[in-house]
């Protein structure tokens, strides 16, 4: 056996949400790569996402869908049988934040909001992925990203680090339930990456140099140095990792 073969995804249906721009663009732009048909999930369409995996000659399908808003998330699943058929491997990428001026003034409305994107649009989407594999007795792949601060704090990210401490542990059990059924679920933990999300963070000189700080690489991350370590979590060279969360931080996690 060639070993590099373990790291491809021909034949393999992939749907990765939040797939528009930053991580997830990166994530499906790997996977298709290494051999995946897609289904990006976003509010918007990436037009470039489109000609780029179609121009490898894989097959590229699009749902609609604002994860934030529970009807949206629950059709995504059937959407994507109807257009492509069931996913074979499912990475739960889309998330954002929301901060409140500190946990007194977080809002209710933002707290409700958090939740409903990053932790329970990811469990509603895995229960639909992993209810046909297990009915139908077939293996699955489940990523989560979660972030550093699913496994530390955070400043004015209550809802968020809030949402993505449960998504953290709902790997770990969802691992738990389903390893001795074929089924996958794993979670990359990005450390502090150039995307939409940190765009503010990083254009604020002071605040960037305190994080580099804590950085010991002294570099922000790239979204392709996340949708590495997912291509690894999806392809069959990680099969028997179970309830893994991977930290791609440049050393932040070990300060």
């Amino acid at each position: 056996m060639v070993f590099p073969d373990k790291f491809r995804l021909d034949g393999k249906l992939a749907l990765v949400t939040g797939a528009s721009r930053g991580i997830g663009a990166a994530v499906a732009t790997a996977l298709a790569e290494a051999g995946a048909d897609i289904i990006a999930c976003s509010r918007n369409e990436n037009a470039e996402l489109k000609k780029t995996v179609e121009g490898m000659g894989r097959r590229y399908f699009f749902v609609q869908a604002d994860l934030s808003v529970r009807e949206q998330t629950k059709r995504v699943v059937p959407e994507c049988v109807n257009i492509a058929g069931y996913p074979d491997i499912l990475v739960n990428n889309a998330g954002a934040l929301r901060r409140g001026k500190g946990a007194v003034n977080f809002s209710e409305e933002d707290w409700d909001w958090s939740l409903e994107l990053d932790l329970n649009a990811p469990f509603l989407l895995t229960k639909d992925c992993a209810r046909h594999w297990l009915d139908c007795g077939k293996k699955g792949k489940i990523i989560n990203i979660l972030s550093v601060l699913a496994l530390s704090g955070g400043i004015d990210t209550v809802g968020y680090t809030a949402a993505k401490h449960g998504l953290a542990g709902l790997t770990k059990t969802l691992a738990n339930d389903w390893s001795d059924k074929g089924i996958n679920v794993n979670g990359v933990a990005p450390g502090y990456v150039r995307t939409n999300l940190t765009a503010g963070i990083h254009a604020d000189e002071t605040r960037s140099e305190k994080i580099l700080d804590r950085v010991p690489s002294k570099q922000w991350g790239s979204p392709e140095d996340i949708a590495g370590a997912v291509l690894y979590l999806a392809a069959p060279v990680s099969d028997w990792a179970h309830g893994s969360i991977l930290t791609v931080d440049g050393g932040y996690e070990s300060w």
